[in-house]
């Protein structure tokens, strides 16, 4: 294993000169707040499988599966994972690259791993089980990994292919949401989801096999089971990782120019902003559209939004028998486009020159104003944020969901309110903790722990103000007070847009060789 200890040594170094003395304490901040919550999750699970279990362990691990397995999927972030163009110049092994992988892909789901550990140590405190029981676990936990890695090979290499690229995430969508409209629709589907979670679910299923054997239920039989599904994952995810290695992104996301009707009318689509806005803002915004249409980062967030946003929340929203009366079934669109907003927030509000890196130092060369960058690149997230509304609108219009005048003015009232509030905080972070993206990853990488902290408190704030406007309609009983209320939030976001709009550009002048210095530098073998 000495290629794998080189590029262990090689990420940590690359990792170390990055943040030399940054950042520590925000992410030790935001590891307690939120790590600590886990914690109390595990401890939890602790107490419940520290004492006599009456019921199945089942549930409880077929909720860990699916969150490792669907949570990165539903996030499009899977944590660190090999860059395996810089690594294929040199000679290691594929094993060596696949165990690294599958290791890789703790940092998928550390919660996970920490609900496991208390799980573990309660089945080593049960005083009806032994000791040896708890190793289940890792079987299980193991089968978990391994997966992780065929399934995020398999999805981004799908996703690489322009001519497939779509229909294949719509598939994907279908696939992840049916299980949900299924338990909301269908009576004889919940008995069976119930099942399940307890001890009638079918015994070959992993996460059961996993529950009866620290349970000490056919305790050769589940390990046989659990066995037998990590060798088929493992088979699985080797495969794809192999086929990932030969796979030729840039060839399979290669378009051919042919001159048709159709890219006439794409052209005449990105030659609008400059048309209506007219030169430099113009010729902003228009490169901004063209970019960003062309990157798989940020259109496979864009499709999520009205797609996997909409059939996410959508059992919610109808309840079992119809539209619920819930604040989520009640708001259906809102919630909707809050969480399409969420999802475009990396590229649209928090580094918005991500995806510029080193070109970035152009803005700072070219003769115009930097504020004319600004906001044309917050012109352009504008575009999208609304181009995303109108889309989920359109399929709440096709699904038969109520869109009275009154909720269409409620959801894109409050989408644009929180858009800007988000642009203004956005333009201070896009600035001051500025980071290179990838746009041909499909999955965005986590952000820094000090950008993490800053969000964690941003965003309850964004919505401090659209809550007041809730809380304004549910006193009044009035829907215009709602409105006023939310008029009143946008003037109060206008003016806080133009006192940012103004700091950060004052601080691009100053921190402009430190933002350029960040945009440029790369990462290591192991990309975050």
């Amino acid at each position: 294993m000495n290629q794998a200890g080189a590029i262990l040594w090689a990420q940590w170094r690359s990792t170390r000169n990055f943040f030399p003395r940054r950042g520590v304490g925000w992410t030790a901040f935001v590891g307690l707040i939120w790590y600590g919550f886990w914690a109390a999750a595990a401890f939890a699970v602790m107490l419940l499988t520290s004492s006599p279990m009456s019921t199945s362990l089942a549930g409880v691990f077929l909720v860990v599966f699916l969150y490792w397995q669907v949570v990165p999927v539903l996030m499009a972030a899977t944590g660190a994972s090999l860059d395996l163009r810089k690594l294929q110049a040199y000679p290691i092994p594929v094993t060596q690259l696949f165990a690294l992988e599958v290791m890789l892909r703790v940092t998928a789901a550390v919660e996970v791993i920490l609900v496991l550990t208390g799980a573990g140590i309660g089945i080593l405190r049960n005083p009806t089980l032994h000791p040896w029981n708890a190793l289940g676990l890792v079987p299980f936990a193991a089968f978990n990994l391994v997966l992780g890695v065929g399934l995020r090979d398999t999805i981004a290499r799908i996703l690489a292919r322009r001519r497939i690229r779509e229909a294949a995430f719509f598939l994907l969508i279908l696939s992840a949401a049916l299980p949900q409209l299924l338990f909301t629709r269908g009576r004889g589907f919940q008995g069976r989801f119930r099942a399940l979670m307890t001890r009638e679910s079918w015994p070959g299923w992993p996460w059961t096999a996993a529950a009866d054997f620290v349970q000490g239920h056919g305790s050769l039989r589940s390990l046989a089971i659990i066995l037998a599904w990590l060798a088929a994952a493992g088979v699985f995810s080797y495969w794809q990782f192999h086929r990932t290695i030969s796979f030729d992104v840039q060839a399979a996301s290669a378009r051919r120019s042919n001159g048709s009707a159709t890219s006439g009318v794409a052209e005449l689509f990105f030659r609008l902003p400059s048309m209506l806005l007219g030169d430099p803002l113009g010729a902003l915004v228009e490169k901004e559209v063209r970019f960003l249409t062309r990157s798989p980062r940020f259109r496979l967030v864009f499709l999520m939004g009205f797609t996997f946003g909409l059939l996410v929340w959508l059992p919610v929203a109808l309840g079992r028998q119809g539209p619920s009366q819930s604040f989520l079934g009640t708001n259906y669109l809102t919630v909707v486009c809050v969480y399409s907003l969420v999802l475009l927030s990396e590229a649209c509000f928090w580094n918005s020159f991500g995806f510029d890196r080193s070109a970035a130092q152009v803005y700072f060369l070219a003769p115009i104003p930097f504020s004319r960058v600004m906001i044309g690149k917050n012109l352009s997230a504008l575009f999208f944020i609304a181009l995303e509304i109108t889309m989920i609108t359109l399929v709440c219009g096709l699904l038969g969901m109520p869109l009275r005048p009154c909720t269409l003015a409620e959801s894109f009232g409050v989408a644009a309110v929180l858009s800007i509030l988000l642009l203004a905080a956005g333009n201070q972070l896009s600035i001051r903790q500025a980071r290179a993206m990838n746009p041909a990853a499909s999955f965005r990488s986590g952000a820094s722990g000090r950008t993490q902290a800053i969000l964690f408190l941003l965003w309850p704030v964004a919505f401090l103000p659209v809550g007041l406007a809730y809380l304004a309609r549910y006193a009044f009983a009035s829907e215009a007070a709602f409105f006023v209320v939310l008029a009143v939030d946008a003037a109060i976001g206008a003016v806080v847009y133009k006192l940012s709009l103004d700091s950060s550009v004052a601080a691009a002048e100053h921190l402009k060789e430190q933002m350029v210095t960040a945009l440029s530098r790369g990462e290591g073998p192991i990309t975050a």
